[in-house]
């Protein structure tokens, strides 16, 4: 089922994407709109799932400056058991699959390249039902998912300013 969004939904997701930490009240002033109807907005932004407030942390800062790319195919009777275990790594910051396929891609932070060939040297080929394909090392991400925001056009649905949603 679609989510209807509108024009203030567009405004206060901008705004929240920009700062997370503004406060109900100062969006509201900014966006010269009742308060209420901005909580019961982001309110309801969240509980649909369009946004999750969370903080975004930086691997660089913490001295990740290795970043992978590793392409792996994955026996289906193991995938399931093989996704469990990459949930468990620390160094794996991302986790997807290929519809259809063997495909499983993940990202990988490492401190050192040492860490990095250890990784894909030694511990992949101890996991069973897994094998690499490939992998390309990341040297610069130009735009990183909590970058990234909907089409204008996503928010087109006008609303009454005191919907309860």
């Amino acid at each position: 089922m679609k989510k209807q969004f509108d024009q203030l939904d567009h405004q206060i997701i901008q705004a929240l994407h920009k700062d997370a930490r503004l406060s109900a009240s100062q969006i509201a002033r900014d966006l010269n709109a009742n308060e209420r109807t901005i909580r019961k907005r982001i309110d309801r932004l969240v509980r649909l799932g369009a946004v999750r407030l969370t903080a975004i942390i930086d691997p660089e800062v913490f001295g990740y400056l290795t970043a992978v790319d590793i392409f792996l195919e994955v026996d289906a009777d193991k995938e399931e058991e093989v996704i469990k275990n990459f949930k468990t790594i620390s160094d794996i910051s991302y986790i997807a699959l290929g519809e259809g396929t063997k495909d499983l891609s993940i990202e990988c932070r490492f401190k050192t390249n040492e860490d990095l060939r250890e990784f894909i040297r030694k511990k992949i080929p101890t996991i069973e039902g897994v094998q690499i394909r490939g992998y390309s090392l990341v040297p610069r991400i130009i735009r990183n998912i909590d970058e990234w925001m909907p089409r204008d056009s996503d928010f087109r649905i006008e609303r009454d300013e005191e919907d309860d949603y």
